[in-house]
């Protein structure tokens, strides 16, 4: 029976005449799980002779997919929530569905879908069983999904003037195929708590660039079932899964600027090394080494100090102590630019002169370098054609395309200025 408002109800269902003469059919689905609110599946059928026939066809396929839908958040019997039945399954359609994921967690299919989507509402111990689910039984979104047209950028703190670099080598690429870019420090992040890989879940980026990062499998797990593609740049260490990965020719560096203060005329050579557990620390390092080594000088390791960050309060504190020496050297090889500003911080505290009684070689050729007395020698990484390998990589990997390469280094370069001259003494 039609009512005054031109809505007819029927068995399960109701179907309406809106004033352009279309149908629009409702299908009761059910209460949200996060709202709490009744649900609706909705369609509308366009005005014409045969309108009320396929108002009643969308009606009985509205109801076939919220019986689908009711079936699948059923709790499961031990046959069918059992791995190998879930597999069988999934082989049989050609992927693991999010319905057998849910069974295997013991779960509702909306709350796997929540924790894929990065969405609110999921207690953490729900949450951690799905994604080890998710992760053990390698469960892969499907490929057809809208995503966001934006890169995510992921820093590990925004280190100065490189992450701008980074940025802008991004930029060029992503802007060339109108897509955004938007950047997300992960060090921040963990100091409000919160996890920047399933943060990147909500916002559905197409692909992500990791920079100066190390990931745990559960992070590189997470991102790759929900179908994100991970490059990283400049990684913290050889990362443990097949990711793509950009970065500079370090030990080549290393070795060019060692070379430079060895034909100088520099022996008593300290190396100012970043964290041990930085890829690219390590190799700058062993570039210096071998390059002292080659020249029949080994490296004095009394003279080798590392840092706990590539940071100017690192250079500032070991300059002091390298000065202190009875000993002292006449040149010194830093991590970073950043080392080597407080290098010549501690120089000028300890009443000495840049290069005439230290010379001084930094690394990265960040602005300041250029800016501070006298300009540095340092050897340029080319950041922002770092930023654009990167950025080339992940949008082969978004379009499902194999990269040609999955590791780039690109050239670094010793760029001489002012800071470095023969020893005095």
């Amino acid at each position: 029976m039609a009512s005054q408002s031109g809505r007819r109800r029927v068995a399960r269902g109701e179907i309406e005449r809106l004033p352009s003469g279309s149908l629009r059919v409702r299908v009761y689905a059910g209460i949200d799980p996060t709202t709490r609110k009744r649900r609706y599946l909705l369609e509308t059928v366009p005005a014409g002779d045969n309108a009320e026939r396929d108002a009643e066809a969308a009606r009985v396929r509205l109801l076939r997919e919220v019986d689908r839908q009711r079936k699948q958040q059923l709790p499961p019997t031990p046959a069918e929530a059992s791995p190998a039945a879930v597999r069988q399954r999934g082989r049989r359609r050609g992927e693991l569905t999010v319905a057998a994921v849910a069974r295997l967690a013991g779960v509702s299919a909306p709350t796997v879908s929540k924790v894929l989507n990065g969405r609110p509402g999921v207690a953490l111990d729900t949450q951690r069983r799905v994604e080890a689910a998710l992760r053990e039984h390698g469960y892969r979104r499907p490929g057809n999904l809208v995503q966001a047209a934006h890169l995510e950028v992921v820093f590990y703190g925004m280190q100065s003037s490189m992450a701008i670099n980074v940025l802008h080598g991004v930029e060029l690429v992503a802007g060339a195929h109108s897509l955004a870019v938007s950047f997300t420090d992960a060090l921040h992040q963990a100091s409000l708590g919160r996890a920047w890989a399933r943060e990147l879940l909500a916002r559905r980026p197409i692909a992500v660039i990791a920079v100066h990062l190390g990931f745990t499998p559960e992070q590189h797990a997470l991102l790759a079932t929900s179908g994100i593609p991970l490059v990283a740049l400049d990684p913290n260490g050889e990362p443990e899964h097949p990711i793509p990965s950009v970065g500079a020719t370090n030990w080549s560096g290393g070795i060019a600027a060692t070379r430079h203060l060895l034909g100088l005329g520099h022996r008593r050579i300290a190396v100012l090394s970043g964290p041990a557990d930085r890829l690219c620390a390590r190799a700058r390092l062993e570039g210096a080494r071998a390059a002292m080594s080659a020249a029949g000088i080994p490296l004095d390791e009394g003279l080798v100090r590392v840092g706990q960050w590539f940071a100017f309060e690192d250079g500032l504190s070991y300059g002091r102590e390298l000065l202190r020496l009875p000993d002292r050297p006449t040149a010194v090889f830093c991590g970073n630019d950043l080392q080597a500003l407080g290098v010549y911080e501690a120089v000028r505290q300890a009443g000495r002169r840049i290069p005439e009684d230290l010379s001084v070689v930094g690394f990265d050729d960040i602005t300041y370098s250029r800016w501070c007395g006298p300009p540095m020698t340092t050897v340029r990484q080319p950041l922002v054609e770092m930023g654009a390998a990167a950025a080339e990589l992940a949008l082969d990997l978004a379009a499902g395309r194999t990269p040609a390469q999955t590791r780039v280094e690109l050239a670094t370069t010793l760029v001489v200025r002012d800071s470095t001259a023969a020893p005095l003494r």
